[in-house]
């Protein structure tokens, strides 16, 4: 029976998978997750449970990594194993990696060799730092990134040294950039006919993501502080305590604000020096947010969900993650999705964020054991039977 595919929209492309750990899957995710037809390569070991960096193979992180993936094994040190890797190559599409810069290298796997198998190849790196320069042999772990990308000193309350974000924000952005980039070589592709080798890092993604707060220092020497639960240059945001729990509230301008002032039964604020215009709720930011508190401290969080959304002022409450999986519009939305399976157990992961009106992503088929598809895959390759029990025997796959 055929593979299932998740979608139609990229089921032209054959994507080969090298990666591992956390940014190369979630870039390789993205090509899965959008029906493409993408071979995971699982590293042929001694460890006979196939584990690998990441965590067990059924982990809910590993699970929601690798789905509507196949799998075969592969040992890429061994010469006829190399050689087996450069017959995939010849039909590929795409290839995606995020070994350190030289193990590829030293492997015959880099993007120079596979070009002169096949010239139209997109061949997509991750690392820690960049392919080149002084710190390209580093290896690469998030939340040196997060730090060495400047997000840590702008995180967490004043005063209280460096934090880390909840999630692998470097990994997770790598990932997703390394899969626009493949996209967008794939496309000049079409034009040229010719591969190209996409190249980002850890580092990369982090200083991108600092976005505005990047450009306060480019272009106004300004150095950004941590500023807590407080937005650094729209004032009053942040976090406000209700008679229940918390609620977020964002302001950006003075129409805004004022709405936010009436709809919390304090109008005498939008007329208060102290407060009247952006520069003014900015220096006197502590006070205002206390004033703010207050009021919102005497009722709860539902209601003030509903009097401010509908004065027009941007808020929410802050949910426990079980709590947001509940939340209507988050059910509305779809994102919580079962896998199909035949190991009898459930399996639900976060779907795709973004939706296609012809071509929809799904969750078509379960994360792939260690090495499941290995003789499928080979044999579509071009592989005779007798050349696979032979691969097997030498213990190439």
């Amino acid at each position: 029976m055929p593979f299932p595919r998740a979608s139609q929209a990229l089921s032209r492309f054959t994507v080969l998978d090298l990666t591992r750990i956390r940014s190369g899957p979630t870039a390789v995710r993205q090509f899965a997750d959008w029906g493409a037809n993408v071979i995971k390569i699982d590293a042929l070991s001694d460890d006979a449970a196939g584990e690998q960096p990441g965590g067990p193979r059924q982990g809910s992180d590993f699970q929601n990594l690798h789905r509507n993936k196949r799998a075969m094994t592969l040992n890429l040190k061994a010469p006829r194993g190399l050689a087996v890797f450069k017959r995939l190559v010849e039909k590929a599409d795409v290839v995606v990696e995020n070994f350190r810069p030289d193990v590829k290298a030293r492997l015959g796997i880099d993007y120079d060799s596979l070009k002169a198998i096949n010239p139209g190849i997109v061949y997509g790196s991750i690392s820690g730092f960049g392919q080149d320069g002084p710190y390209h042999k580093r290896p690469g772990f998030d939340q040196i990134a997060q730090g060495m990308g400047g997000l840590m000193s702008i995180t967490g309350a004043p005063g209280e040294g460096p934090m880390r974000v909840g999630i692998p924000v470097a990994d997770l952005t790598a990932g997703l950039f390394c899969a626009m980039g493949i996209l967008t070589a794939l496309l000049e592709r079409d034009v040229s006919g010719q591969g190209q080798w996409v190249q980002t890092s850890l580092l990369q993604a982090q200083i991108f993501m600092l976005d505005f707060q990047a450009s306060r220092w480019l272009m106004e020497g300004e150095v950004p502080q941590q500023a807590g639960n407080n937005h650094p240059t729209s004032i009053p945001t942040g976090v406000f305590k209700t008679s229940d729990g918390y609620i977020n509230i964002a302001t950006t301008g003075g129409k805004i604000w004022e709405r936010c002032a009436q709809a919390v039964g304090a109008p005498e604020l939008i007329t208060n020096p102290d407060y009247a215009t952006g520069p003014a709720r900015s220096k006197n930011r502590d006070a205002l947010n206390a004033e703010i508190e207050q009021r919102t401290a005497q009722n709860t969080t539902a209601h003030w969900v509903d009097t401010l959304n509908a004065a027009g002022v941007p808020c929410g409450p802050i949910y426990s993650i079980d709590r947001m999986f509940d939340d209507a519009q988050v059910k509305h939305l779809g994102l919580a999705q079962d896998v199909p399976n035949d190991q009898n157990r459930k399996i639900t992961l976060v779907g795709q964020p973004f939706t296609l009106s012809r071509t929809p992503s799904r969750m078509a088929a379960r994360p792939p054991e260690f090495g499941e598809q290995t003789e499928e895959v080979l044999a579509e390759f071009g592989f005779s039977a007798d050349e696979i029990a032979a691969l097997q025997g030498a213990k190439v796959v």
